[in-house]
């Protein structure tokens, strides 16, 4: 599948992203120290300590953006509701500094801009709707379909509690014990009848 492996490269993207803006800045001040400059009537330490100090904290910015997204790929689901945050804050400023970079630097630029946009992006949609899939429910009833089982059911429930008609009840003629009770019918002998002596 496609999208572990470009959530993992936008990761990278961004943890060299980090990387290169802390030490880009970093440069930048150590030259406007060396250099003595001043721009608008401000001290080149001011300068040089404004530049490592932008360098750092948008260095950890950067870093805290790629860590979001390498626990997305880490745990294939979306990010937190901080880590939407940082990511979705971090695609504005990758279009703002793509529309910026066109001028200053040129199209190389900005193309690799909106490629690492093009990847908070898609790491912001790849998880976000993430298919579960639902989760079959067994049958309650053990009926077969055709009413047999049903009809079971309802005849085994409806036991003892009442009869219908034209039935026997066979629990009426039950003792105690379960045993029916034995009714003896006593029929006296007859007499035989004398025939007339002849």
């Amino acid at each position: 599948m496609v999208r572990r492996p470009l959530v993992w490269v936008a990761a990278i993207v961004l943890f060299a992203e980090a990387i290169g803006i802390a030490l880009l800045n970093w440069f930048l001040g150590v030259v406007a120290d060396r250099q003595n400059m001043h721009v608008a009537g401000i001290d080149s330490d001011m300068m040089s300590r404004s530049s490592k100090i932008g360098g750092l904290v948008f260095g950890l910015y950067f870093l805290a953006c790629a860590v979001s997204v390498l626990l997305v790929a880490l745990r294939q689901r979306p990010p937190g509701l901080l880590g939407r945050v940082l990511l979705i804050s971090a695609a504005v400023v990758h279009a703002l500094l793509g529309a910026f970079t066109v001028g200053l630097v040129g199209w190389r630029a900005f193309t690799f801009m909106m490629v690492v946009f093009a990847l908070i992006v898609f790491t912001l949609l790849a998880y976000d709707g993430r298919e579960t899939g639902p989760v079959d429910a067994a049958p309650e009833t053990g009926g077969t379909g055709d009413g047999e089982g049903d009809a079971a059911e309802e005849g085994s429930a409806g036991l003892g509690e009442g009869v219908a008609a034209g039935s026997v009840d066979l629990a009426k003629g039950a003792d105690a014990k379960g045993a029916p009770e034995a009714q003896a019918v006593v029929t006296p002998p007859s007499a035989p009848s004398a025939s007339p002596a002849s």
